[in-house]
């Protein structure tokens, strides 16, 4: 990366101690993005693995799910206080903790000999997640001066997206070609390195506040976090109406409004500025965040058991067959790019327009028989369109909130990533299995009454149950597949509806600055200078 500040004021700057080279500025981009990685890696891998800790620690599915979604949980809920903790008490160390306690946690989550012991390292791995992911995006915005800043959180965003479809790839290569717990080498090697860096190479930067930590505002976020989080990932599970899914859903908007209510009362003390989501770049950023990550995660939740169960693929070559949306990558470097041309509101709208035409082509063109080449061209705007919307998206969100709080918006970040991905997830996953349901409904008659009940589940319990039902089997199998199928094309046509949805409002309400200049950056530079 090359900088475009004068070469006198650069020369002054770096001098003065304020603002780091060109080469030092690569080497904190690599170490972040490598932190990052080790955070997204380690979120992806367990998934492909289900069967495997089944078998290994004697678990029930329920006691699976719950050692995947512990680590999400705790991440998503911890993200906004120890954002903010990272900001005053300094960032550097805060990543190098973080980096320290994820590591260790990994090594025992790889040599748990008890379904407990890894509930417990997923838990702490979390934790040390959520003092990583906000540090690495604080550190960017606070190191790179302002004409560079974009291009550098394109890096970021591309590896916040791309690596959850590469961390799946080589998760299902890892489960096939050796054992499970190697799955945690990849988390493990690369917190190492980006610790190596960090010692090395990332500047410290602490903010000082005026104000008292905002215990409470942290405390009942925590409380929100968890509520809801929870209710999106154990909702399919358990049920929507299920006791425990009813009350976690309570809590969860009980202290949501309990939150924005303490964070009003609070103002300019608050752990989050709740009044900033009135300006247009900060909401519109957060929402289309939240639709692309829930997009994401929610088409790769529905793509595996297309590939598994109607293609008939592996796990390492469903694994393969996502990485088309890896386009989200080169999308994310060069949405500045864009943004520098056409403007941020036009960029984000164009992005939402692409994601809308990847689930379109999807609806239209997916197949039984049409196979890889039906999904191929909505994968790839998918992953294009979705690059594109997320670097503006972070920009916007970032650059909404003041230096002194920039863990807290990098925060902000992450969590509305968590929630996107928990509610594309699960929407999604609704949407299909509801679909699935009703198609198949009909195709049932002349089976044993058992066997059907099995086949309404879903498709993998159909085809497992088409080999107790004889002559019909065959008849079975076609008609599961056709009926994710149809699940599916009217899964899509809903995320069709609510893209068309999402680009009425960018286009409407979208934020309204345009990429900075470098010239104005340069001025900015020389008049601090000047001051001192």
């Amino acid at each position: 990366m090359t900088t475009s500040q004068h070469p006198q004021l650069a020369a002054i700057a770096a001098s003065s101690g304020n603002a780091p080279d060109a080469r030092r500025l690569r080497t904190i981009l690599i170490a972040v993005s490598i932190a990052l990685m080790a955070v997204i890696a380690s979120s992806a891998g367990l998934s492909v693995a289900q069967t495997h800790l089944a078998v290994s620690f004697g678990a029930s599915q329920s006691t699976v799910l719950w050692i995947i979604n512990s680590y999400t949980l705790a991440l998503a809920a911890l993200l906004l206080p120890l954002g903010a903790v990272g900001d005053r008490l300094g960032r550097k160390p805060m990543l190098i903790a973080g980096l320290a306690v994820f590591g260790a946690a990994s090594v025992v989550a790889a040599l748990a000999p008890t379904a407990g012991v890894m509930l417990g390292a997923r838990v702490v791995a979390g934790i040390g997640a959520a003092m990583i992911m906000p540090v690495t995006l604080a550190v960017i915005t606070s190191s790179f001066p302002e004409e560079q800043r974009g291009k550098a959180i394109g890096v970021w965003t591309g590896v916040a997206g791309g690596g959850g479809v590469l961390g799946l790839f080589l998760s299902a290569f890892l489960v096939d070609a050796a054992n499970w717990r190697w799955l945690f080498a990849l988390p493990v090697v690369l917190a190492v390195v980006a610790l190596a860096m960090t010692l090395k190479s990332i500047p410290n930067s602490v903010e000082r506040s005026a104000h008292s930590f905002d215990t409470v505002g942290a405390l009942v976020s925590v409380v929100a976090v968890v509520g809801l989080i929870f209710v999106l990932q154990e909702g399919p599970e358990r049920g929507w109406t299920a006791p425990v899914t009813l009350t976690s859903l309570a809590v969860g908007l009980i202290a949501a409004v309990g939150f924005v209510a303490w964070e009003l009362h609070r103002r300019d003390a608050s752990l989050l500025d709740v009044r900033l989501f009135r300006e247009r770049g900060l909401a519109g950023g957060a929402i289309t965040l939240l639709v692309a990550f829930g997009v994401q995660a929610g088409i790769t939740v529905v793509l595996f058991p297309f590939f598994q169960a109607v293609l008939g693929w592996s796990a390492l070559l469903s694994s393969l067959g996502i990485m088309p949306m890896a386009a989200m990558v080169p999308a994310s470097s060069l949405a500045p790019r864009v943004a520098a041309r056409i403007g941020v509101r036009w960029t984000l709208a164009t992005g939402v327009a692409l994601v809308g035409a990847g689930l379109a082509l999807m609806a239209l063109f997916v197949s039984v028989d049409g196979g890889f080449l039906s999904v191929l061209p909505g994968l790839l705007a998918l992953g294009f369109g979705i690059g594109l919307a997320m670097t503006p998206s972070t920009e916007a969100i970032t650059s909404s909130l003041p230096r002194e709080k920039q863990g807290v918006a990098s925060a902000l970040n992450d969590v509305t990533r968590e929630f996107g991905t928990a509610l594309g997830v699960a929407l999604l996953g609704a949407l299909l299995s509801a679909g699935y349901r009703n198609a198949i409904g009909g195709q049932l008659h002349g089976l044993p009454q058992g066997t059907a009940d099995t086949a309404r589940q879903g498709i993998a319990n159909a085809l497992e149950a088409a080999g107790s039902a004889g002559s019909n089997g065959q008849d079975l199998v076609a008609a599961a597949r056709q009926s994710f199928v149809d699940g599916w094309h009217e899964a899509m046509w809903v995320g069709v509806a609510l893209m068309g949805v999402l680009f009425a409002y960018v286009v409407l309400r979208g934020p309204r600055t345009s990429a900075p200049e470098a010239p104005a950056a340069e001025a900015e530079l020389a008049g601090s200078i000047a001051a001192r």
